[in-house]
């Protein structure tokens, strides 16, 4: 058998990778994939509709399944049918259905710890947009500068950030973006970009 030395040490390597990967008891035989049989009988006979993302301004198209019985969500997936995404999905919106449909952690109450507790206290939604809206308030007149050095007018606060969400719309994006600039702040981000 006529080797080159370059041909020589890919088969070297090749060889050994594959006997590496036998011993770590991998097989590179076919596989068949399995998924539950209850949730492909639930899906069989599940109510599709049709939902857009939301993570992000692009808007890609959603399908998702729900139990005709309890409206329960059973699955989510991309919309093959959707001009956007074709189907296809980014790393958050395929992970949708376990982070928000199906996910028991997830906090549906507003809960505050106050300075030097060690508890949490649920509260109304009321009493916590009214003391957001106070100590935001607050540090804005504590703040707020009209003239820098230079005599130059400014008119900001820097104790103050925003940081965006993409789980909101262009439009809301646009509201939130009036009111920080608004209120002087200058510190403005996006979690997206982060």
């Amino acid at each position: 058998m006529d080797l080159t030395r370059r041909e020589f040490i890919l088969l070297s390597g090749a060889t050994g990778a594959g006997v590496a990967l036998s011993a770590l008891g991998l097989d590179l035989g076919s596989v068949c994939a399995y998924a539950g049989q209850l949730k492909i009988d639930k899906m069989k006979t599940a109510r599709m509709t049709t939902s857009i993302c939301p993570y992000c301004a692009v808007g890609c198209g959603l399908l998702v399944a729900s139990d005709q019985k309890s409206g329960q969500i059973i699955n989510i997936e991309g919309d093959p049918d959707h001009p956007i995404n074709e189907g296809t999905l980014c790393s958050k919106g395929a992970a949708v259905f376990q982070t928000t449909a199906n996910n028991s952690n997830r906090l549906t109450k507003v809960l505050y710890r106050a300075p030097y507790s060690d508890k949490w206290e649920e509260k109304s939604w009321d009493w916590t947009i009214t003391e957001i809206a106070k100590k935001t308030k607050a540090t804005r007149d504590a703040t707020f500068e009209e003239k820098n050095s230079k005599g130059q007018i400014v008119n900001r606060t820097e104790a103050i950030a925003n940081i965006g969400s993409s789980n909101i719309n262009n439009d809301e994006c646009w509201g939130l973006n009036c009111l920080v600039r608004g209120l002087g702040v200058v510190y403005v981000e996006h979690q997206a970009r982060i």
